[in-house]
């Protein structure tokens, strides 16, 4: 600090200001990056690192006004997971959510909105052309069905239900639209190894906040997406 001081004229004080600010600088930068991490923190699901609903819903929605009609939006349902979280327990049952989120952010990639909406029920929304769509769900369908490795050496084999809703096949560019229409669509071919694209019908199917209506859990939700 004192060869600080002995300086002489403008530039003296200006290095004596910046040095006596330097601490304060310092602990708003670390407190920004506290609040910045915590913030993040409020828009990922714990347990798969996905989206909440909300941030997925504002991502989604700036994908479809970027993108248009490339876009696509996936629904995704686990196959059976009641069943293996009674049989290998709850704990296993996140082991298979959380490999789920992993398999479901690398086919996407990284700028699309991959969100966990509840349970074992996901949706993607991507910049995904006509042309490449039908090879790309395909890809989708069986990317998630392979083997489960549980830390007590145990396996379990995960299947997905693949439905998806494009804006030119639909008539519509509303996300509630496109997501009610790709659920209508997933439970069309529920369980049969196959993605169902969606058309203009399955937007008409009764919904509750965009979701199919007596699909478990779209009771609970608040508003729509």
């Amino acid at each position: 600090m004192d060869s600080v001081l002995r300086v002489p004229g403008p530039i003296g004080q200006r290095a004596l200001f910046i040095t006596t600010l330097a601490v304060p600088l310092t602990g708003w930068t670390l407190h920004a990056l506290t609040l910045h991490r915590r913030l993040a923190a409020t828009k990922r699901d714990p347990l798969t690192g996905l989206l909440r609903r909300d941030a997925y819903t504002h991502r989604a929605r700036r994908l479809l006004a970027r993108h248009g009609d490339t876009v696509t939006v996936v629904m995704v349902d686990a196959d059976h997971f009641k069943a293996i979280n009674d049989q290998f327990g709850h704990a296993a049952g996140d082991a298979v959510l959380a490999a789920s989120g992993a398999r479901l952010t690398a086919w996407a990639g990284p700028s699309a909105a991959v969100g966990r909406l509840g349970g074992d029920e996901f949706a993607l929304v991507l910049d995904l052309p006509a042309a490449r769509r039908v090879q790309r769900l395909k890809q989708l369908v069986r990317m998630p069905h392979t083997m489960v490795v549980f830390d007590d050496g145990r396996t379990v084999d995960v299947a997905t239900s693949v439905g998806a809703a494009a804006p030119s096949a639909v008539g519509s560019r509303d996300l509630s639209a496109l997501q009610r229409a790709a659920d209508a669509a997933l439970y069309d071919g529920k369980h049969t190894g196959r993605p169902v694209l969606a058309t203009a019908e399955h937007a008409t199917v009764p919904s509750l906040n965009g979701r199919r209506l007596g699909r478990p859990g779209t009771a609970t939700w608040g508003r729509a997406a």
